[in-house]
């Protein structure tokens, strides 16, 4: 992936709802240019002011190209998208819940779907989008996004579910954490979770914890001193079979054939 990468965490006064802005300015190269994008377990917005993509994320896998105001849902596997000229992208990247608190969206009507954003909430997010694809320095985006999402959320009740300290629980855990002790650390019924996790998040409680999981081997990877065996340890696989077996469903590559140093979507997410 050719162009210039920006990543940048939300303020303490946005992490409940949004975890980062991120944004990749292709300035000059229209070279076309598949990228895999993987499983990471966080919604997005995002905001095209170059060229359109297309990805084969559909069920048949056909080539579809997207639109420049899209909402991307949870997804369970990899697919791929491609630049059909200059890539200027513009991303918010929420916590599990962000959306859903936001706008009370269904989020199991998103799971693995990227689509525009509606009009209804399009209109409401005229200046967010405005913002995402003006002139301005990534910085001053983020600077002035994050003023406008504060001003919005004064007027909701985002306060912490119990379903979402459950998600919280997950994530701080790094997956590895039994459902039935988080069940019963936050008090809530194997039920009421699953119905949660439906509305609120797009996945079952399992299998988000499996995409968490598996998210934290891109963290691991990263030291020199750990080999695959230790990395599969530390990411919660007590054999290595498994190991691979997972990581060969998200990726769609083994883990000794996986390119986890190279430029490209896939790594710009997932390492930290």
């Amino acid at each position: 992936m050719e162009g210039i990468f920006f990543q940048q965490k939300a303020s303490s006064n946005l992490s409940r709802i949004i975890k980062s802005f991120w944004q990749i300015d292709n300035k000059e190269s229209v070279s076309i240019t598949r990228e895999k994008i993987i499983p990471d377990g966080y919604p997005e917005l995002i905001f095209h002011f170059g060229d359109h993509y297309k990805s084969n994320l559909n069920i048949n896998g056909t080539w579809q190209v997207q639109g420049l105001n899209l909402i991307a849902g949870q997804i369970k596997n990899h697919f791929f998208i491609e630049n059909t000229g200059k890539s200027k992208v513009f991303g918010i990247k929420f916590q599990p819940w962000g959306l859903s608190v936001l706008f009370n969206i269904e989020m199991s009507d998103l799971t693995d779907r990227i689509i525009e954003i509606p009009n209804s909430i399009l209109d409401t997010l005229i200046s967010v989008k405005k913002l995402s694809v003006s002139s301005f320095s990534f910085v001053e985006k983020v600077a002035q996004i994050e003023n406008w999402f504060i001003e919005f959320l004064s007027n909701l009740d985002s306060r912490n579910s119990i379903g979402q300290k459950a998600v919280e629980l997950i994530i701080e855990n790094k997956g590895k954490l039994e459902l039935k002790n988080i069940q019963n650390e936050v008090g809530i019924s194997e039920r009421a979770l699953q119905r949660y996790f439906r509305k609120k998040i797009g996945l079952s409680p399992k299998y988000y914890s499996r995409i968490i999981r598996f998210s934290h081997i891109f963290t691991f990877v990263q030291s020199e001193r750990l080999d695959l065996s230790d990395i599969a340890f530390l990411s919660g696989f007590y054999d290595q079979s498994h190991f691979i077996k997972n990581f060969k469903e998200f990726t769609g590559d083994y883990p000794s054939n996986y390119s986890f140093f190279e430029k490209n979507l896939a790594n710009f997410f997932l390492k930290k």
